[in-house]
């Protein structure tokens, strides 16, 4: 049982880029999205909370201080179900879900006179439910203005897959520190962090876990050795970040990490993610030197982050849509297969991705 799980999840996305065409496209920015769409996301938690969105979470989290704001959130869920149809719209086939900052000790800690932790865990499972609604949604309703309209009139129905979001511990401790841990954080440690969140989004409905954002080598090989130690029935990437081009933000060389991706039997992409676009071409280099696995790509708009301010700046990296899209044939020669956006990109963003790929022979 167990060979045929890994030999299943191992075609998952060879088999899926084929019924593409050969490449794929991956949704871009959610917060800014969601904001744009009136969220209000000044919250720890990020766009996760608009997660609370069941009617008995909203009521408790009425009564809780942090949370005296949250008036409108049995509207939010709605907020992250058109993100993805917009983004679906916008000729993405793989969406994630809003659960990068779902961490269940922090949302605990945060709201633990308010939720259990089996609460908690219901808003790990809500978001993989959402994303598949959207789906539905879109396979039900696709319109002449989707990427999947015909001259003829037909719908074409490509695969979309769902994605579920597993974000780093430094996503969790916010505090800019890029990875270095320090030595108290040990490979036990990250493990017992993540095992949880793994198990239940494993069991969602989702057809693959996206480990994002990981900072350095031992959060990838605690997310590894996580996999085989749960049996996961469904397959996973591993999805870095970088500052400089050539090491993930940690200082761990790119190399190394994308080899423990490289060796997980339940690893089906290896790739990068929120950084600038302008340091992709090189790591996508780096990664293919490590791994023959495909290779997903979703940088950010080359703003930085400032997380003590907990917002976006310019820097002279920003690029706008016209030039984000000029990059892609260059990472597509270069060996990735899977291209979208991170934060602040949009569907525009996508849109125009989605367009050049289909001119792709």
């Amino acid at each position: 049982m167990e060979l045929g799980i890994v030999e299943t999840s191992s075609t998952l996305m060879t088999d899926f880029l084929q019924k593409c065409g050969g490449y794929a496209v991956v949704d871009g920015g959610f917060a800014t999205e969601l904001e744009r769409h009136g969220a209000d996301l000044n919250d720890p938690l990020w766009s996760a909370k608009c997660l609370f969105s069941s009617p008995h979470l909203v009521r408790k989290l009425l009564f809780s201080t942090a949370f005296l704001s949250c008036w409108s959130m049995t509207e939010y869920s709605c907020l992250i179900r058109q993100v993805h149809l917009d983004y679906l719209h916008a000729g993405a086939s793989i969406i994630i879900t809003a659960s990068y900052q779902v961490f269940l000790i922090f949302i605990i800690q945060l709201y633990y006179t308010s939720l259990s932790e089996e609460e908690a865990e219901l808003l790990l499972r809500r978001s993989v439910e959402i994303a598949c609604e959207a789906r539905e949604i879109y396979f039900d309703k696709c319109t002449e203005g989707s990427s999947d309209y015909i001259e003829s009139g037909n719908i074409s129905r490509r695969p979309v897959l769902v994605a579920a979001s597993i974000g780093s511990y430094g996503a969790y401790l916010a505090d800019g520190s890029d990875g270095k841990y320090g030595d108290a954080v040990t490979l036990k440690t990250l493990k017992d962090f993540h095992r949880r969140r793994l198990q239940i989004l494993a069991k969602s409905g989702a057809d693959l876990i996206a480990f994002e954002t990981i900072p350095n080598k031992l959060e990838a090989k605690a997310y590894a050795e996580l996999l085989e130690e749960e049996e996961t029935n469904i397959p996973a990437w591993f999805s870095f970040n970088s500052k400089d081009g050539i090491n993930v933000v940690s200082g761990d060389s790119i190399l190394e990490c994308a080899s423990i991706a490289d060796s997980c039997k339940r690893a089906v992409a290896v790739g990068i993610n929120c950084t600038p676009p302008r340091f992709i071409h090189g790591l996508v280099l780096s990664i293919q030197k490590a791994t023959s696995k495909p290779i997903v790509i979703y940088p950010n708009s080359g703003e930085t982050y400032n997380a003590g301010l907990k917002q976006w700046t310019k820097s002279s990296g920003v690029v706008v849509d016209e030039d984000f899209v000029s990059y892609i044939g260059k990472w597509r020669e270069a060996g990735a297969s899977l291209f979208g956006g991170c934060c602040r990109t949009t569907p525009n963003t996508i849109r125009a991705i989605s367009r050049v790929l289909s001119k792709c022979p």
